[in-house]
């Protein structure tokens, strides 16, 4: 009966979960009716390999309101402010040290905001560059209809072969654990964000206290859109006009940026993870098993394949974005193996105390 309860979540998941596997919506090009001004804040900690064109296409905006440029640089040791070169709209800002309490991007974009003074307030990181035309459309969907908060899934970099096997799932992911149509509905109580990209009203971030309320966000991004939806409306949407440059060229640096932040994910708790383990067993898992281990042309065979062909259907979006062949859908049970071993590590590592690392900062191991 197992592999007839994995049918049934498919056909959830697939009608019942917010559409999750559509991969949209994206946001096509736009121009705002009005243009108020924007200071863009750009949290930078060693990416002086990337940071030269990230900053030269945010000053390249074709927007009609003011735009400026806030680089904070979070004690960098390998010359990230220097790197960004110098403009009359970019102002760069040596951070200070990070209280405790405080997450490292986290404390950087507070002192971003504490400079700022525009209404609207762009949050993006320091790999990602910008189409000309992404900041006009960010602040149209904005105000049509009107939102606190648009954020984005940028592309992300799909070029070396773990790239191609592992990103397009991450992604998809992501989409099943925040469907982005029930994020963006405002009835709808599950918030998320993608933080590569947030634009956000400074009186939404007014309202909630500031960055302050969510100062130790490991996910900062998801943290905050949960603050913003208690009393505002979110928009979630994948970009055409933004695309990260950072290389993924290894597996091994695909498991590092996996293992550290999905024990985070899931709150720490053991019994969370359990229950993870144990739901992407029932989802990716049982239909492979029915096909390859039951009788051939039993019930239990076709009921198999049409619960794995369920799950690599919906993979196809993703896959289409990516422009990957429809064929690497059939790797997805295998691909979830990697992604939940990678699940388990990040507890090990929690539980050894060596929590998440990133630019040599360490978070949130077990006491």
């Amino acid at each position: 009966m197992i592999v007839f309860l994995a049918l049934l979540v498919w056909l959830y998941l697939i009608f019942l979960h917010g559409k999750f596997w559509e991969s949209g919506p994206e946001l096509k090009a736009a121009r705002p009716l009005t243009a108020p001004d924007v200071d863009i804040i750009v949290p930078a900690r060693d990416e002086a390999a990337l940071i030269g064109p990230v900053i030269a296409s945010l000053l390249a905006q074709d927007y009609a309101g003011a735009v400026r440029v806030i680089l904070v640089d979070d004690n960098s040791a390998d010359g990230t402010a220097a790197a960004a070169a110098t403009h009359p709209r970019l102002t760069i800002i040596t951070g200070a040290a990070k209280p405790a309490g405080w997450t490292g991007k986290l404390w950087a974009l507070a002192q971003g905001v504490e400079a700022s003074t525009a209404p609207l307030l762009l949050f993006t990181d320091a790999d990602i560059t910008h189409d000309p035309r992404h900041l006009a459309t960010l602040v149209a969907r904005l105000n049509t209809p009107r939102v606190d908060m648009a954020s984005e899934m940028v592309r992300l970099n799909c070029i070396s072969w773990p790239e191609r096997l592992l990103i397009p799932a991450f992604v998809y992911f992501f989409q099943l654990l925040y469907p982005f149509a029930r994020v963006n509905n405002p009835r709808a109580k599950l918030a998320g964000a993608a933080g590569g990209t947030v634009l956000l009203r400074r009186e939404a971030l007014r309202r909630i206290g500031g960055l302050a309320c969510i100062k130790g966000a490991l996910i900062d991004d998801v943290a905050l859109a949960r603050a913003v939806k208690k009393g505002g409306a979110l928009y979630l949407g994948h970009s055409g006009l933004a695309q990260s440059i950072r290389p993924y060229p290894h597996t091994a640096d695909i498991w590092a940026m996996i293992t550290r932040s999905a024990f985070t994910q899931l709150n720490y708790s053991a019994l969370t993870l359990a229950g993870t383990i144990l739901g992407l067993a029932l989802v990716w898992f049982v239909a492979p098993c029915a096909i390859l281990f039951s009788g051939f042309l039993s019930w239990r065979f076709f009921i198999g394949l049409v619960t794995y062909g369920l799950g690599a259907l919906s993979f196809f979006p993703t896959l289409q974005r990516y422009n990957q062949p429809k064929a690497m859908a059939l790797l997805l049970p295998g691909i979830a193996a990697f992604y939940m071993a990678a699940t388990l590590a990040s507890a090990v590592q929690y539980w050894r105390g060596t929590g998440a690392t990133w630019k040599k900062r360490a978070y949130g191991g077990a006491t």
